[in-house]
């Protein structure tokens, strides 16, 4: 969706004021941001920036063994000045992958290609809160995206986590467009989407096009079968966005809470 200059620009400010005080409402002060070159994490990275300070954000890349687009992290992270390090997940991901082989044929049958490809997002989000936790009042910030998470395009327990998600609410078009307003270098907001596990783009798995997907999600509109196909893939993988679901054994609480969750 095409907003105005001055509709992203107010979208901005709001996002780097909702981020302030957000922090402050869970008692952080910085901000810990797997830095992957893309769209999502450097529109976040400078979103923190801009709303705490470029030495209160850290970007950390985590690569699963070679990268080949892993510049694109190091030259974002320099053109914000935030302070970074590169971990390496190859080692983490081959312990979980040897482990499972280990018992292939007793528990399970085989190791499912789809297992092997929603390793590496866990590892990430597990080494980004081991790393936060060894940072003082430090919070992992969410780079997920709506179109994405519309359509199951994230790993529940992985690359869906985080204290907060800045973008959970905007589409991938309107992301790029805040990029700009931020001057961040066209080259990281326009650089192909892709999960860097399959060799394809975000929009070869999907097999639509993120323009079709963002068109639907804020217009309704659909050529052809693409609005049921969309439908189907969103109806089956919002499990992955919703709370735990919790038993309700209808008793009582008498304690003081003001969180929703433990209000039936």
């Amino acid at each position: 969706m095409n907003l105005s200059g001055s509709q992203i620009i107010e979208i901005k400010n709001d996002l780097i004021r909702w981020i302030r005080e957000t922090m402050e409402n869970t008692g952080g002060k910085k901000a810990v941001v797997g830095i992957s070159g893309g769209k999502d994490s450097s529109v976040v990275a400078a979103l923190c920036v801009e709303a705490l300070g470029k030495d209160n954000v850290f970007g950390i890349l985590m690569p699963d063994g070679e990268q080949n687009d892993i510049d694109y992290a190091y030259g974002l992270c320099k053109f914000l000045g935030i302070k970074h390090q590169e971990v390496s997940i190859k080692p983490m991901t081959d312990a979980f992958r040897n482990s499972l082989n280990e018992i292939k044929g007793d528990l399970i049958e085989d190791v499912s290609k789809q297992t092997t490809l929603n390793l590496p997002p866990r590892v990430r989000m597990t080494l980004l809160y081991a790393i936060s936790q060894s940072i003082a009042e430090s919070r992992v910030i969410n780079t997920s995206n709506l179109s994405e998470d519309w359509v199951g395009y994230a790993t529940i327990y992985g690359d869906t986590a985080g204290a907060f998600s800045p973008l959970g609410m905007l589409t991938s078009d309107e992301i790029i467009q805040i990029g700009r307003v931020l001057n961040i270098p066209e080259k990281y907001i326009i650089k192909p989407p892709a999960d860097g596990l399959t060799g394809k783009t975000d929009e070869d798995v999907l097999g639509f096009s993120y323009k079709e997907l963002n068109q639907y999600i804020r217009e309704g509109t659909a050529e052809g079968n693409l609005k049921e196909k969309i439908d189907k893939m969103h109806r089956l993988s919002a499990f992955k966005l919703e709370p735990i679901p919790m038993f309700d054994p209808k008793l009582s609480i008498k304690a003081e809470d003001d969180t929703d969750i433990y209000k039936g």
